[in-house]
């Protein structure tokens, strides 16, 4: 799994991400979460620590990030990015899908085959539309736990095409986020 894409279809499903969406944007501004730039400060796993200093920030700010593109669909990635509000009373989980998704079907996600539920698309940007939400304590604990993280995006309301992720070295990673 670890970079490597390999497509997989799901049918719809309602249940819904555990945690609330946080429409607004803390820490990374939207565009540079989702260009995921930034020096790399660690690697742990299949997960990077990077940080840089956004404009008008005033320190440095870091997220965990592992982006993924298919093997058969050069413009298909993913981007998810993982990081904690300036203030550390949050932890946010940033998915930056590709163009072209379906946004009222939102984002699925399933860990190690079983399905967790759905996130709503908080906005679009020229390089791909993002999901978000905030990480409760059980969230946190099932993306430890488990091996792998699947993320589906739709094309038709019918039809999603998932994104294996590696989850290893996420909680180590998680850990050493400043």
């Amino acid at each position: 799994m670890g970079r490597s894409m390999h497509q997989a279809r799901y049918g719809t499903g309602s249940t819904r991400w555990l945690g609330g969406l946080l429409a607004a944007a803390f820490l990374f501004g939207l565009t540079q979460a989702a260009t995921a730039q930034g020096a790399v400060r660690s690697v742990h796993g299949d997960w990077q620590i990077r940080c840089d200093t956004p404009p008008g920030a005033q320190g440095e700010q870091c997220a965990l990030i592992q982006s993924v593109v298919a093997e058969d669909r050069s413009n298909a990635g993913l981007t998810v990015i993982v990081l904690k509000t300036a203030d550390q009373k949050s932890k946010l989980m940033r998915v930056v899908a590709p163009l072209g998704v379906l946004l009222p079907s939102g984002l699925g996600l399933k860990l190690d085959n079983q399905d967790v539920g759905r996130a709503g698309f908080v906005r679009c940007l020229p390089n791909g539309c993002v999901a978000e939400v905030v990480m409760d304590e059980k969230l946190l604990g099932q993306l430890r736990g488990a091996k792998t993280a699947t993320f589906i995006i739709f094309e038709t309301p019918e039809e999603g095409i998932g994104f294996p992720l590696s989850l290893n070295g996420l909680g180590e990673g998680y850990d050493k986020l400043p």
